[in-house]
């Protein structure tokens, strides 16, 4: 090779001066076709509209804004003051298993006993030695950091294949809530990391992997139970796909996983375990509610309510059961083509669960914005709302979440809000003629 570039240079420097310059105005024509043809498709006012509109681009934006959250988070840690709520409370209480106790019951922090899974404890324990023993908490806000350019990574990656939503509501995500960057980086909760394991395991769900996925799913699970609310959606998903014994089969592996994570804690104190991590009858303290401000605080703490709320939940379910199976058997028969598009078909009847637990929970606390806040614009994408609508109830909602202590009208819009989105999702819950459309054009 080294042998024919010097020959190839000789040759030029031999040629005559004429053959010189056309072969160089040659190259020069060559290389200004290719500025003219790079200029002509990229440069040009209609690109510039389809990188904000159109959904098949959306991953240009998406790397442009992970670079940027990168930056605008580093500068989150630095100068703004962390504020400490339940990290030396975690601390304490992985604290308790290093110093080998294994009964859930004597497990504590200065929050309270311990009320998360066991898969919280083995995560908590390492983040617990890497940072010192939870002392350096400038390392653990980077560590959060990380977690949260995951998670975005991993959403961008859904709405990039499903092409629901336009890239310009990506800074919706990114750019507008200082409640969600507070939760990961100044606030240390351990909700955004199951979220992360969650939407990990939807990524893998979307690409046929169910039985990794539920690995991914059941973990999510075991660091915080929220994570049930997308089961129901799940388990249809199970059973189109995977048929009956399938379906036995990741049930088994979600089942399998708790029990192996839970072991330790299970034969020491087998009551104090399921009670502690897996606690449905949790009373929240009525002065954090989001979302039932404006009730009585007997009605809020109150047996019977809790129990209509879960009576209400079940019935929706149950109404959205039948047009969520239907979306899944379709996306079992398309999936095979690979067309990325088809995963809308899988992810509404996921993220609509997720959305009518979260309007009837007993209590949402701030930290549970995360909960749902990254699926939102997928949400409202699929309702036949005009696109301000949508921007509106996206901005009450913010608003919603931001609003502390929490008020009498900030609890009604926000539910106001849920209800519209709910019923926005019902009214267009059969397949669209779009959605086969554009199945055909990605074909």
């Amino acid at each position: 090779m080294e042998y024919r570039a010097v020959a190839h240079q000789k040759f030029n420097s031999m040629a005559p001066p004429g053959k010189r310059h056309r072969a160089q105005s040659t190259k020069i024509q060559v290389i200004n076709r290719r500025l003219a043809k790079f200029q002509a498709k990229y440069l040009t006012t209609d690109f510039a509209k389809r990188l904000v509109f159109d959904p098949s681009l959306l991953w240009v934006s998406a790397i442009l804004l992970l670079v940027g959250e990168l930056f605008v988070n580093v500068l989150v840690i630095q100068r703004i003051p962390y504020t400490e709520i339940d990290w030396i409370a975690y601390m304490q209480e992985v604290e308790g298993v290093v110093n080998g106790t294994w009964d859930y019951s004597k497990l504590k922090g200065d929050t309270g006993p311990l009320v998360y899974p066991a898969g919280f404890v083995y995560l908590f324990t390492i983040l617990y030695y890497l940072t010192n023993y939870g002392k350096n908490i400038r390392l653990a806000q980077y560590i959060f950091c990380g977690i949260y350019l995951i998670t975005l990574a991993l959403v961008f990656r859904i709405y990039s294949k499903s092409r629901k939503i336009p890239p310009y509501m990506l800074i919706f995500i990114c750019c507008t809530s200082y409640r969600v960057h507070s939760i990961y980086v100044l606030r240390l909760f351990n909700d955004p990391v199951a979220i992360m394991f969650l939407f990990c395991s939807i990524n893998l769900f979307m690409e046929g992997y169910w039985t990794l996925g539920s690995v991914f799913y059941s973990f999510a699970v075991s660091i915080k139970m929220n994570i049930l609310l997308f089961a129901p959606a799940l388990l249809l998903a199970y059973i189109a796909s995977q048929g009956i014994y399938g379906t036995l089969k990741q049930l088994t592996i979600c089942a399998g996983l708790q029990i192996v994570l839970g072991a330790p804690f299970l034969l020491a104190n087998p009551l104090a375990y399921l009670i502690g991590s897996f606690n449905l009858g949790r009373v929240f303290l009525f002065e954090w509610t989001v979302n039932w401000r404006f009730l009585p605080e007997e009605i809020f703490i109150h047996p019977g309510f809790h129990i209509t709320l879960l009576l209400l939940h079940v019935v929706l379910l149950a109404i959205f059961a039948k047009p969520w199976f239907r979306y899944m058997k379709s996306f079992a028969k398309l999936q095979p083509t690979g067309v990325g598009i088809v995963s809308q078909l899988f992810l509404l009847p996921l993220f609509t669960a997720n959305l009518i637990g979260v309007a009837f929970s007993r209590s949402l606390h701030y930290q549970f914005y995360v909960w749902y806040f990254h699926t939102l614009p997928y949400l409202l994408w699929s309702t036949p709302y005009s696109i301000w609508l949508r921007l509106c109830i996206l901005g009450f909602i913010e608003m919603c979440w931001n609003t502390f202590p929490s008020t009498y009208a900030s609890s009604a819009i926000l539910h106001v809000c849920h209800f519209l989105i709910i019923c926005g999702i019902f009214w267009r819950r059969h397949p669209t003629k779009d959605l086969k459309i554009d199945i055909k054009k990605d074909k």
